[in-house]
């Protein structure tokens, strides 16, 4: 096991432990309705997500990547009408020297901070808008040494036991190491759910990103997939664990993957 699953598998044990000791996070909602909730990114709902994400075939010499994402969401009340979702992603990375068949850097990567702004009263379709930023505090060799700043726009709806929507943003940097080139980064998550009554549900939900700094034909990576996951509860606190697997269909010529295995458990704080 390398050192970032390792540091996956302590931060779920540890999460596990803490959370569960503490019964007031009662589930009130019955699992599919829940089940739609930790798939609605700007659900009035805490949650504590830790995803690991695994890129196989990365690079000439085939190299394997590790990513565990810790990425907490935090909604807040502003009046009435509005509601600000915040979400901070802490990227701990494990990633191979490409040049080599051995070698690899571990430690954290660039943290992503998203703010969004979204009505309180959902209508048919549930949007929200904010800036993100990219905060250059990675360990050398994983960070990009830039400070980023850009759009962020959430959109979906959720007829029936549906949730289909997408989430885009583009971070262009604004600051950092002069020496070192310009960011310019789309990342595009659209999400299709079908949830069933017993918590169990379909999902598809790849990130596509696009580096527009990049040459032509090295600018997108973009996954084809999907996979299952399931609400369950460990005495009364509520879990969702989900597990989907991508191929690449296009992919930067010497620093693509083939293809990426994910896992995610998440906490479920319904207020």
């Amino acid at each position: 096991m390398n050192k970032t699953a390792g540091t996956f598998v302590i931060l779920v044990t540890t999460t596990l432990m803490t959370i569960t000791a503490n019964p007031a996070h009662a589930l009130l909602q019955d699992d599919q309705e829940l089940g739609k909730q930790a798939q609605n990114p700007l659900a009035s709902l805490i949650s504590l997500p830790a995803q690991n994400n695994t890129n196989f075939g990365l690079g000439p010499n085939d190299r394997t990547q590790n990513v565990v994402n810790i990425q907490p969401v935090v909604p807040f009340g502003l009046g009435s009408k509005v509601n600000l979702i915040t979400r901070t992603i802490f990227p701990f990375i494990t990633q191979p020297d490409l040049a080599s068949t051995s070698g690899s850097t571990t430690g954290l990567g660039d943290v992503l901070f998203t703010a969004w702004l979204s009505p309180a009263e959902a209508g048919k379709v549930i949007w929200g808008v904010g800036p993100v930023i990219s905060l250059p505090i990675g360990k050398e060799g994983l960070s990009t040494e830039k400070w980023g700043l850009g759009p962020s726009v959430v959109a979906l709806i959720m007829p029936g036991p549906w949730v289909v929507g997408a989430l885009v943003n583009n971070v262009w940097s604004v600051g950092g190491d002069e020496n070192l080139g310009d960011v310019n980064q789309m990342t595009l998550q659209y999400f299709v759910n079908y949830n069933f009554p017993s918590g169990w549900y379909l999902s598809s939900a790849p990130i596509i990103t696009a580096n527009w700094e990049a040459d032509d034909g090295n600018k997108w990576t973009v996954p084809l997939g999907g996979g299952f996951g399931k609400v369950f509860r460990l005495g009364s606190q509520p879990f969702n664990a989900n597990t989907q697997a991508f191929y690449n269909v296009a992919t930067p010529d010497d620093a693509g993957a083939d293809w990426q295995l994910r896992f995610q458990l998440q906490a479920l704080f319904p207020r």
